[in-house]
């Protein structure tokens, strides 16, 4: 069995809340809970959940681009929470992100050769002339003309910044990418290019990604394994084919059935959720899932203790008491 590249155990990001004159901590946003996944090499994780779950805050600290709290994060074998210095920026070459608004990721006072180029500088990857034909390669494998090198971020349109924003990230070289909702800031006809070209990168680079999104139609066509969060957890973990035929978590199956379906005549039972998602800075006991839960057997139990995330059939992840476990084994999600 091949070994996974990225591994993230207990994976916990709390952000304190700070009140009074002498900003004496009160509390604390619990963003993340003691997350837990894997990701195999040339592989796509999707991690899917309504605004606020946790999601983007995953992807960054298992980046360290936010500090976790606690956990621990394992890329290639390499303990990545025990780096520093040198260590740690040797290893971002091989870990990078491609943000969610792809305007806002990049200098507006640097030209879009620039951009890609910094990262081959930073890293003493290529310089001079060898940058310059380098930049023009990436901008080329992006679907850009090279002449657009010379261009600033305001002259492109989103769908073009977007595939920028990937040229950057695909120039230190690196085998993983955090996609934070890659797509969403784009047109439909947009996005699928864009997905379409993300695919085509992993198939020639063998590129693994954690690919962030809300939109279940888009992950359908990109995952290869989803994980959903909800309130800082992973609540259901399955293979794509799993998730979207038998979803498990009542959770899941709510967000699967406001999938809209191009067909008018198609008759599907909508499931609404009572009530909003609790706070993450004063998360209900027990399930955190319970206050919006509609599972026919749900009792107290489901307020009292925490369901651990457990295999319940081959492959299949749910935390959830209401599930009998009908295969048991000893893989980690």
């Amino acid at each position: 069995m091949t070994p996974p590249l990225v591994s993230v155990r207990n994976l916990t990001k709390h952000f304190p809340i700070r009140r009074g004159l002498l900003q004496r901590v009160a509390g604390a946003v619990k963003a993340v809970d003691g997350v837990s996944f894997d990701i195999a090499p040339g592989e796509t994780l999707a991690l899917v959940g309504e605004s606020g779950c946790g999601k983007t805050t995953t992807g960054r600290a298992v980046l360290r681009l936010v500090e976790p709290t606690a956990g621990e994060i394992t890329f290639d074998g390499i303990d990545v929470r025990a780096l520093r210095g040198e260590p740690l920026r040797t290893l971002r070459r091989r870990m990078q992100i491609v943000f969610q608004d792809p305007f806002g990721s990049l200098n507006p006072r640097m030209t879009v050769g620039a951009a890609i180029k910094e990262g081959l500088l930073v890293h003493n990857i290529a310089r001079g002339a060898d940058a310059d034909q380098r930049v023009a390669h990436l901008l080329d494998e992006v679907g850009l003309r090279a002449e657009y090198a010379d261009r600033y971020p305001h002259e492109f349109s989103g769908g073009q910044r977007q595939r920028i924003g990937i040229a950057r990230a695909l120039a230190v070289e690196p085998s993983f990418i955090v996609c934070d909702e890659p797509v969403s800031a784009l047109d439909v006809s947009v996005q699928a290019q864009v997905v379409n070209l993300l695919r085509d990168l992993q198939k020639e680079r063998g590129l693994a990604y954690l690919f962030i999104a809300h939109d279940l139609a888009v992950v359908a066509h990109m995952a290869d394994r989803v994980a959903v969060m909800y309130l800082g957890r992973i609540v259901e973990l399955a293979s794509r084919t799993q998730l979207f035929a038998t979803p498990r978590m009542p959770y899941t199956q709510a967000l699967l059935s406001a999938v809209p379906v191009p067909d008018p005549t198609a008759n599907r039972r909508r499931i609404v959720l009572a009530g909003e998602p609790p706070s993450p800075a004063n998360p209900p006991s027990g399930c955190v899932f319970h206050p919006r839960c509609s599972h026919p057997d749900k009792d107290a139990a489901c307020t009292r203790i925490v369901p651990p995330l457990e295999e319940k059939a081959p492959g299949h992840f749910v935390a959830c008491l209401k599930h009998p476990v009908t295969h048991l084994s000893s893989n980690a999600p």
